[in-house]
């Protein structure tokens, strides 16, 4: 992980924009980055880390004008106190922290026994993973805990997708890609209403994709990816998938790495996202 943020970096970590942050560096001196050779500032984790308590705090209706005068040491604690600590992915992380795969299954196994399996994935594994996420940038979690945390979850995702009744959607990413929550996510939203779901994994050739779906006929074979870059390197891959399908299977495009493609996607034949599959199901031409 990177020692220290440019200002694109430090946007995406705390979620405020970069004009922000230069005016809050003019106006308030809230940090101080260095400047490196070419001029670009540079921030460290703990500055990070201090601007991700002043955005939290302000979103929970604070002012950065009063924020400033408060010692970094209590603005920072009061931050981690607007956390709700309580929330359900909050002990999952305590878990993966601590590298307690038993107990991590344990809780895992406790919140989907308390929840659908799509309330499962919004409310508590979606969450987790910013979290985790986040910390590992900051430098603050390994990387072997983050790989802890998706052998659990994502085993405890697919495994809730198995049965099930209704028409069948067979679902898989493209080539490359490996970021299976946010697809997991989607696909339990698509079980709860009442699509009977198959998911073949990551990393499928898109002729290896159209061949299962000729031995199980499905009523959507669905294609994902969170990653604009890699979906536009398999834009011609993609593009011949939806003629090589059997007759009356209909195909999804989703993640957000299809959105900025959607208009060429669409001309190949393709439904987009989760507005796409509602439109097969209802029925619309």
């Amino acid at each position: 992980m990177p020692s220290t943020y440019e200002i694109h970096e430090v946007a995406e970590l705390t979620g405020l924009q970069a004009a922000r942050l230069r005016v809050w560096e003019r106006r308030y001196a809230v940090v101080r980055p260095v400047r490196q050779a070419n001029g670009y500032r540079a921030y460290s984790a703990e500055q990070v880390e201090l601007l991700r308590a002043f955005a939290r705090l302000i979103a929970a209706g604070e002012r950065i004008g009063d924020l400033v005068n408060e010692p970094v040491e209590s603005v920072v604690a009061r931050a981690q106190g607007r956390d709700p600590a309580a929330s359900p992915h909050a002990v999952l992380l305590d878990a993966v922290k601590a590298f307690d795969r038993d107990r991590l299954e344990t809780l895992v196994a406790q919140q989907l026994a308390l929840r659908s399996l799509a309330d499962f994935a919004e409310a508590v594994a979606m969450p987790l993973a910013r979290d985790i996420g986040e910390l590992w940038a900051l430098g603050r979690l390994p990387a072997a805990a983050e790989h802890l945390a998706t052998e659990v979850v994502v085993h405890a995702l697919k495994g809730g997708l198995r049965g099930g009744s209704g028409p069948l959607m067979l679902c898989a990413c493209l080539p490359g890609e490996r970021h299976e929550w946010g697809v997991l996510t989607a696909l339990a939203r698509v079980r709860e209403r009442g699509w009977r779901v198959v998911y073949l994994g990551s990393d499928l050739p898109a002729a290896e994709l159209a061949e299962a779906a000729w031995s199980m006929r499905p009523a959507v074979v669905g294609v994902s990816s969170a990653d604009p870059l890699l979906v536009q390197s398999q834009l011609t891959h993609l593009g011949g998938l939806p003629v090589k399908l059997p007759p009356g299977t209909r195909a999804v495009a989703g993640g957000a790495g299809m959105e900025p493609h959607a208009r060429l996607l669409r001309t190949y034949g393709y439904r987009v996202g989760l507005d796409g599959l509602r439109e097969i199901a209802e029925g619309n031409p």
